[in-house]
């Protein structure tokens, strides 16, 4: 079949498609090879981690996509589309940020947008529509959702504890740690069922594209795709801590990671679709696209190396500009010390160890405070000359706890002093209060989004470019470590000041 291309002199039927494939081909890949780090550092999450392991499942998924539409797609017309820039750019803008900021998400998300854009500008507004949902089903390429963690914790326990009464355990909860006389449960990051509904979200997405026509039923399906997961997940929390109520403890747990890992997932995925499957509207024989509808769509195209030009180019710029950002730091002094405190005076560190987690630092202090009333309190400092990947203030797993570490978060408590305040725990039980304040630009924050926002700002458009972290720490010893950290800070000074001294900065 030949299909004849609008625009005078492009090529025609098969040679058109050829020529569109290899300018996507050669587009995708020159964007793969200039941001090449952020592609071994997707691929490395996706392996490594059991929270987006799907995501290696999305590469074939698309090629399937596409594959199953492939008779529709040779009826209609690929030409380059000078508007399809448009996301490509946009894709390098967020990219930008994410590495100016720091933020893996951002540079991932621009990544891919970048690639999507690149599609779109090849190919053309005719075959981007015939494609819409593969393209857009891209997006799941990119590692996102761990910051419902926290709610998704608090959902489970609110969950678990009732159905744990119900039952005739007695459990009480002290935010993510549930007690029963046999032992404690801490309600995990890893248990909060993030994993599991992030991925329940991308196999939704599909089913109700794949299965279904109607709006309505998809949006429905999409709501029982969130729900069920999260409900599930409640249920196996709770029922994991009555079966080590009812036997041990190790037991319960044992059985709970095959169950959850190789089993609970399967089954809870295959009663969404059994539930899902009475309202498929879709006729297996209909086909993907309405290619008389996308036929009428004119096609005006542009000169297909021109474009393809214009895609590198701007891949190109955005990684230049990148280039001169990353040679922005700031100089520090070879030796920072901790501060002398009026009132206070340094001690030697007993007890379960606490140390925060600031990896690629270029400066990290700890010590501990004591008083003449017999109080201690932890300083932490960690300074940063300038932030990037792998050397950020902000990050997956670090800052007062580090991910597997004998301490966890309790819950969040009220802020001192503008710090995020966590109580955490460490077996014995020790309990301690930790206090967090950044330093960045020209402002102290504990938020850190604000943070990330302030480095962007810094990083784009000048001024301080240092980071630097500022924890304190107590105990509780039959005291208030609130008030021994309020106390300490008081004699201690602003914390901007700590923080600009640190860095040289007096």
């Amino acid at each position: 079949m030949s299909i004849a291309i609008a625009s005078g002199g492009a090529a025609t039927g098969g040679s058109g498609w050829r020529t569109a494939t290899l300018a996507v081909a050669g587009s995708w890949a020159a964007i793969l090879v200039l941001f090449h780090h952020d592609v071994a550092d997707m691929v490395g999450i996706w392996w490594n981690s059991t929270t987006y392991g799907h995501c290696l499942f999305v590469v074939p998924i698309l090629f399937w996509l596409v594959w199953q539409r492939r008779s529709e797609l040779t009826l209609l017309t690929p030409a380059a589309w000078w508007p399809g820039l448009v996301p490509v750019a946009a894709g390098g803008l967020c990219w930008l940020g994410g590495e100016a900021a720091a933020v893996a998400l951002f540079r991932h998300a621009g990544l891919v947008l970048m690639l999507q854009g690149a599609a779109v500008a090849m190919l053309g507004r005719q075959v981007a529509r015939g494609l819409l949902f593969p393209i857009c089903y891209m997006a799941f390429l990119v590692p996102f959702g761990d910051v419902l963690e926290p709610r998704l914790q608090a959902a489970t326990v609110a969950m678990a504890m009732p159905l744990l009464h119900a039952g005739g355990v007695p459990a009480s909860v002290d935010g993510v740690l549930i007690t029963i006389p046999g032992g404690v449960f801490e309600v995990a990051e890893a248990c909060s069922g993030a994993k599991f509904l992030i991925a329940m979200v991308a196999y939704g997405t599909l089913v109700a594209n794949v299965c279904y026509v109607s709006w309505g039923r998809r949006m429905a399906f999409m709501a029982m795709a969130v729900i069920v997961p999260v409900v599930a997940n409640g249920l196996r929390a709770a029922g994991t801590i009555y079966a080590a109520h009812r036997t041990s403890v190790a037991m319960a747990t044992g059985f709970d990671h095959i169950v959850y890992g190789w089993i609970f997932f399967a089954l809870t995925m295959a009663a969404v679709l059994a539930i899902g499957w009475r309202w498929f509207d879709r006729d297996p024989d209909a086909r993907w696209i309405d290619t008389a509808a996308i036929a009428r769509i004119p096609v005006h195209a542009a000169d297909r190396s021109l474009v393809a030009g214009a895609v590198l180019a701007i891949a190109v710029g955005f990684a230049a500009w990148s280039a001169v950002i990353d040679a922005r730091t700031q100089e520090l002094p070879a030796r920072i010390d901790l501060p002398h405190v009026p009132g206070w005076r340094r001690v030697a560190m007993r007890g379960e160890p606490w140390v925060p987690h600031y990896p690629g630092a270029d400066h990290f202090l700890i010590g501990r405070y004591g008083d003449a009333a017999g109080r201690t309190v932890d300083l932490s400092i960690a300074v940063y000359g300038s932030q990037r990947e792998g050397q950020e203030l902000v990050g997956f797993g670090q800052g007062a706890i580090r991910q597997n570490d004998r301490w966890v978060r309790i819950a969040d408590t009220a802020p001192i002093a503008g710090a995020t305040t966590i109580r955490m725990a460490a077996p014995g039980p020790v309990e301690r209060e930790t206090a967090t304040w950044y330093r960045v630009g020209r402002i102290t924050t504990g938020s850190a989004d604000r943070v990330k926002v302030e480095t962007l700002r810094a990083r784009l458009f000048g001024g301080p470019q240092r980071g630097v972290a500022v924890l304190l720490s107590a105990e509780r010893h039959g005291g208030d470590p609130r008030a021994t950290i309020r106390d300490f800070l008081r004699a201690a000074g602003p914390v901007d000041a700590i923080a600009d001294a640190a860095a040289g900065m007096r």
